[in-house]
């Protein structure tokens, strides 16, 4: 909710023109209580009293058709300072409260709430917000994050209502000075069974099912759904009951099991209730039965049956028209274990993987809308005939055979909405084309009990062109080594030893596989899961081979080229003639490393010491460890052998967080011989956005985000429980489990002497508002919502609703910039 008393701090000039307008014709009336008085008052301290001239210009007004001697006087006391609040005093002290009204209004007030409920399709159902307020109150309706057309009344009216009207609801409340959200309401709509009977008997939100589960015939392997539909207010919740037990995943409407066995046959039914009533649907007899047929014959004849034979043993070499590759690593977990392996791993992951002509991007420590626009970043790399390869380090799940990458915001415990779904990355980038589709996952693949989301993304295509390589198995743990101040993750320790390989990717990680089953640290505790559906010698050291520069080719160049652009090395000299040196290095995508020399000092300067400081805040660097003697003491030890020695260094990590250009200053400290005194001189440098941070990916939401992992992401998690993260000690060696992992790589260095052109275009971003055309065009300038990032859209879990609903409006706030 804006502040109503950033209003009253303005100057009267920049008020909004219709309450200029309003006070104006208050104070022109005739009466004891006008534009005369109020000069009066002003004047009596002396800083706002008006000339002669001046009052009689305001008495001259009156003769203009549309003049206004109050407006003008009000103008005279803006050119003075009079701001808005010193104007209500002023009013308060003649007693003019109709004109108090107009600039301190009554605060907003929403005295009834929509409440969710479940309805049938073909019903006339409302949705109601009533406001209180002074001016008139103004409407506007959103389903999630976008209004509802004519949705401008406290009601809102679906007749009728239709399956598609399915979801959340909110009203946005506003007058000219502030405005407030309802709690969220929501909406579900249910099918009628043609046997269900007639609903017009029913009173008006009692609870009622209107669709209830039927009886089944399956066969080992099919897939079982039970739906069960209710309407009512409170809105219905679901427990379903297999022989009378409740399921422990039965909470939805929906109950799914995808692949049955004879243990699922039983009698299921579905309890629905709310805080008012229950009800007990009918119950369904499933019946699970042996597969008799297990295929469908293809008749073939023996002419075609010929031109399946085994292949020539010379086969001509397999190519691709590109490869690129998406690194990441998540380490420093704001409300998790924190991990150590990610930024070894990716590091050395992605040297490989350039011997191998891969075009990296490598990234440390994302948030969840980071890691989502990273990936649509990626995607838009890929084509037709590329090699594609994600690579995932940090903490992470599987359930229901969904693979979770955890971000490193995500919350204790978290939930599929909070992480990225692998399956749905996978589906994205196979309607690229792409020649070869690897994942790498260093990662957890343990249950996680929290989160009874059952997922159920589009159907992969049928390609043969998909590799999984995971770093352990099913309901297991990853593991990495700690040792000598540095760590690897098991998995990448046995990885970079054959990545180089020239062998099908498929052979090349069963020969990792079988290293790592030699390994007597993780034997039995942790071992590689590869799953494929390769059928041509798809390797990593296949060659790129393009018939022609196409138009797809240059644009993927420029958008890799864009995120590893290093700023040029620069000479600046100082007044006083010393000279220095600033040269930038990457280490990750997303990491810089600064490091600085003097090069030159006159003779009669005796102590000459420069540093860099005054870093953008979104960086969020700290002075202390800045501008250190060794890339080490930085925090930067994978690529100090690179650097050039003798010089200071500073470690600028999180580059996607920069929102602006980079600017920081050298101030350089010196003293001449013979004085006492220090002298400083500073001088601003402004290298623009480098590396990743040219891709703007800290927006919060950006075009088409590409992993929506269920129907409404960013979902908050409310349970005080602690997400399991376990760990252990092996053998001298400290061996410690980890769930997701994600680092950046290394990209390369620039020393003083390179140089480096700027070009490619600037993406856009896509971002979405509720608080569009709400305030006067003076407070939208000053007012800005950032609410990609800041408005958490409800979900449907198996907790109470409620619960959830009720901290949504917390999260819808304004950011001042």
């Amino acid at each position: 909710m804006s502040d109503p008393l950033q209003l009253h701090l303005l100057n009267v000039n920049n008020l909004q023109e219709p309450l200029l307008k309003r006070v104006g014709e208050l104070l022109d009336q005739p009466t004891q209580k006008g534009w005369r008085k109020l000069a009066e008052i002003v004047g009596i301290g002396g800083r706002f009293k008006l000339s002669s001239l001046e009052l009689q210009q305001c008495s001259l007004k009156v003769m203009e058709a549309e003049g206004s001697p109050s407006r003008t006087l009000l103008r005279f006391l803006g050119d003075r300072g009079l701001t808005a609040k010193e104007l209500v005093d002023f009013l308060q002290a003649m007693g003019h409260t109709e004109a108090i009204h107009c600039l301190k209004p009554p605060g907003l007030k929403i005295v009834v709430q929509p409440e969710s409920l479940a309805a049938c399709a073909g019903q006339l159902v409302k949705l109601c917000c009533l406001a209180s307020g002074h001016p008139a109150v103004q409407y506007q309706w959103f389903k999630v994050n976008k209004e509802v057309l004519h949705g401008n009344s406290p009601e809102l009216v679906f007749n009728p209502l239709r399956v598609s009207d399915v979801g959340f609801y909110i009203c946005r409340v506003n007058n000219f000075s502030s405005f407030e959200f309802s709690q969220w309401a929501q909406l579900d709509v249910c099918e009628v069974d043609a046997n269900c009977g007639s609903l017009a008997a029913v009173p008006e939100n009692k609870l009622h099912i209107c669709k209830h589960p039927q009886p089944q015939k399956l066969n080992v392997g099919d897939t079982l759904v039970l739906k069960c539909g209710a309407v009512g207010k409170p809105l219905p919740r679901y427990q379903w009951l297999k022989n009378g037990s409740p399921l422990k995943d039965g909470t939805k409407k929906l109950y799914e099991i995808s692949c049955v066995t004879m243990e699922h046959q039983g009698m299921y039914c579905c309890r629905v209730f709310n805080d008012q009533d229950y009800q007990i649907s009918k119950e369904a007899n499933v019946v699970i039965g042996c597969r008799t047929n297990l295929g469908v014959a293809v008749e073939i004849t023996e002419e075609e049956l010929s031109g399946f034979t085994a292949a020539e043993p010379a086969m001509e070499r397999l190519f691709a028209t590109d490869k690129v590759a998406l690194l990441i690593g998540n380490m420093t977990y704001q409300n998790h274990s924190q991990l150590k392996a990610p930024m070894v791993d990716v590091y050395e992951l992605t040297n490989l993987l350039r011997q191998l002509d891969f075009k990296v991007v490598s990234l440390l420590d994302l948030t969840e809308p980071e890691m989502r626009n990273a990936v649509d970043e990626f995607l838009l790399l890929l084509d037709k005939g590329v090699y594609g390869l994600l690579y995932y380090a940090g903490h992470g799940y599987e359930n229901y055979g969904n693979s979770f990458m955890v971000p490193i915001n995500a919350p204790n415990p978290y939930r599929s909405a909070n992480c990225l779904c692998v399956q749905s990355i996978l589906k994205l980038m196979q309607e690229k084309e792409t020649g070869l589709n690897i994942f790498l996952l260093d990662m957890c693949r343990k249950r996680n009990e929290y989160d009874d989301t059952i997922l159920i993304p589009d159907a992969l295509r049928v390609t043969a062109n998909i590799v999984f390589g995971y770093a352990t198995c099913q309901g297991a743990e990853a593991f990495e080594i700690q040792h000598s101040g540095l760590s690897n993750g098991i998995f990448m320790k046995f990885l970079k030893e054959r990545l180089l390989e020239d062998k099908k990717i498929t052979v090349l990680l069963d020969g990792v596989a079988e290293d790592m089953g030699k390994c007597h640290l993780t034997k039995g505790k942790q071992a590689l899961e590869i799953r494929s559906s390769l059928s041509e010698k798809r390797a990593l050291t296949d060659p790129i081979q393009q018939a022609a520069c196409s138009a797809e080719s240059l644009a993927r160049n420029l958008q890799w080229a864009k995120a590893h652009e290093l700023p040029e090395s620069t000479c600046l000299e100082f007044d006083c003639g010393v000279q220095i040196k600033l040269g930038f290095a990457a280490e990750f995508s997303n990491v810089l490393i600064i490091y600085t020399r003097i090069v030159q000092k006159p003779p009669d300067i005796i102590v000459c010491e420069a540093f860099v400081t005054d870093f953008p805040l979104d960086l969020d660097v700290d002075p202390k460890e800045t501008n250190k003697g060794t890339p080490e003491e930085t925090g930067s030890y994978l690529v100090s052998k690179d650097l050039p020695k003798h010089c200071l260094y500073t470690r600028l990590s999180a580059l996607q967080k920069l929102k602006e250009r980079l600017t920081f200053t050298v101030c350089l400290h010196y003293q001449y011989q013979g004085m006492e005194d220090t002298v400083e001189e500073r001088k601003i440098v402004d290298v623009g956005k480098p590396l990743i941070a040219k891709l703007d990916i800290y927006h919060g939401f950006r075009r088409n985000s590409c992993l929506q992992t269920c129907s409404m992401p960013h979902s908050p998690s409310h349970s005080l429980c602690s997400s399991p993260v376990p760990s252990r000690i092996v053998d001298e060696q400290y061996l410690s489990p980890h769930s997701h992992h994600y680092s950046n790589s290394h990209i390369g260095l620039r020393h003083p002497d390179q140089l480096s052109s700027s070009g490619g275009m600037q993406l856009t971003s896509c971002e979405y508002s509720l608080y569009s055309n709400v305030l006067g065009s003076n407070q939208r300038t000053q007012s800005n919502l950032a609410f990609a990032s800041t408005l958490n859209i409800p979900v449907e879990t198996t907790d109470d609703p409620r619960e959830e609903l009720s901290t949504m409006t917390d999260s819808l706030s304004v950011s001042n910039k």
